[in-house]
């Protein structure tokens, strides 16, 4: 790589189960050979076929490696041996998804089914932002933020395209955020703590900096480039050269993650108001609007809890989120409001570590994508009305996902 620096009825869910037990006898008869073992011809040509298939595709992973699905038929088109625990990003270009190993950022090709030799070396890969046609990636063990042009990726044929590094300053869990015109948004810690952002120019030069965000974790993207960084008090908003302090009602008001859409200024965030709560599992959300600079503390209905891996927003805007009860949740990021539930899997406990498998959620297009981690399955959702579309059993237990179009 070049561097340039700087719940529905019993008889219900029976039929289902029953439908999603024959789908998954045909889809796993069909699975491809894990990666280096030996093939017949039939089952090279099969895999082939697959490979050049048009449509969305679902990486799926597992305990010691990742599944490439079929987004339309949810056929297992690829097992792909990898790490214990691995974690998964969209690349943003239609093409990749990033594996997070120890090693670095990995590639996974989702066209041809396979886990490049494309790596980004990191201490300690985490956050991958996707925003204004760049892929940033950011490395714990240094802070230090690699850029690449997204459309570039796209392109790769066996070797990396080049990238814009920003050294980072003190090391910390942190991630970072480009603008349009170049700006980097990055969040600012050491090894005892994380406390805010800092803006700087194409340049370099800083343009502003927050430093009352204890905790700062996540960050999203809304209408006109606004960003939300969550904080264990509050939200920072950088709007415009401008950053903006928004303080959670609770003394300990913890904000994580953030829901966000580039076409709305409303913004939907996880809420943990518990500092010793065991588990997971959420009840509340925060809704941020960052045109008028308001946060809103809403309670979910009575039963529906969640964990940070079961929000997107959809399609319409609305946010989807599979609850613990089983019901993929339609919510108003105007006002909280669930204005429609659809069965979708059966109700899951959480779990006691974010790391271990539990249901997750993604969107490609009008189709929505669960994972049932207790029932090894995934379910495709119709995103506008809820209804199935397909639903297929997997080989092994599902954690994370990512999704290409």
């Amino acid at each position: 790589m070049k561097m340039r620096t700087r719940q529905s009825t019993a008889a219900g869910r029976a039929l289902r189960a029953a439908a999603a037990a024959g789908i998954a006898a045909v889809l796993l008869s069909g699975c491809a050979a894990p990666s280096g073992a030996a093939d017949t011809d039939a089952a090279d040509t099969d895999t082939d076929a697959a490979a050049a298939g048009d449509g969305p595709r679902v990486a799926i992973a597992y305990e010691g490696g990742v599944l490439v699905v079929d987004g339309e038929t949810l056929e297992v088109i690829a097992d792909l041996p990898s790490e214990e625990f691995v974690r998964l990003n969209p690349a943003g270009d239609d093409r990749h998804v990033v594996v997070t190993t120890s090693k670095g950022f990995q590639f996974l090709d989702m066209d041809a089914a396979e886990l490049t030799d494309l790596v980004v070396p990191a201490e300690a890969a985490a956050h991958v932002v996707r925003h204004a046609g760049r892929t940033v990636l950011y490395d714990d063990a240094t802070s230090d933020t690699t850029i690449f042009d997204t459309a570039e990726l796209a392109e790769m044929d066996g070797t990396l395209p080049a990238a814009e590094v920003v050294p980072g300053v003190e090391a910390h869990h942190g991630v970072s955020v480009v603008l349009e015109d170049g700006t980097l948004v990055t969040t600012v810690g050491d090894a005892t703590a994380r406390t805010g952002i800092r803006a700087t120019d194409a340049e370099g030069a800083e343009i502003a900096a927050n430093a009352d965000c204890p905790g700062v974790h996540g960050e999203g993207a809304a209408k006109d480039e606004a960003l939300v960084f969550g904080c264990e008090n509050g939200v920072l908003v950088y709007d415009d050269g401008e950053i903006t302090k928004l303080t959670s009602p609770d003394a300990y008001g913890r904000i994580g993650n953030a829901y966000a859409s580039e076409d709305s200024p409303l913004v939907v965030m996880d809420y943990n108001d518990d500092p010793d709560a065991e588990g997971y599992l959420l009840s509340d959300i925060v809704l941020v609007d960052t045109e008028a600079k308001t946060l809103q503390k809403v309670a979910l209905p009575d039963g529906v809890e969640y964990t940070w891996r079961g929000v997107v927003r959809g399609p319409s805007g609305d946010a989807l989120m599979i609850g613990s009860d089983g019901w993929l949740h339609v919510i108003d990021p105007a006002t909280g409001a669930v204005t429609a539930s659809h069965d979708a899997i059966e109700a899951w406990e959480g779990p006691a570590e974010w790391q271990q498998p539990h249901p997750a959620i993604a969107v490609a297009g009008d189709v929505v994508y669960v994972t049932d981690a207790a029932n090894r399955e995934i379910v495709a959702l119709d995103a506008a009305g809820g209804e199935e579309i397909a639903r297929a059993g997997l080989p092994e237990t599902p954690n994370e996902i990512a999704v290409v179009e």
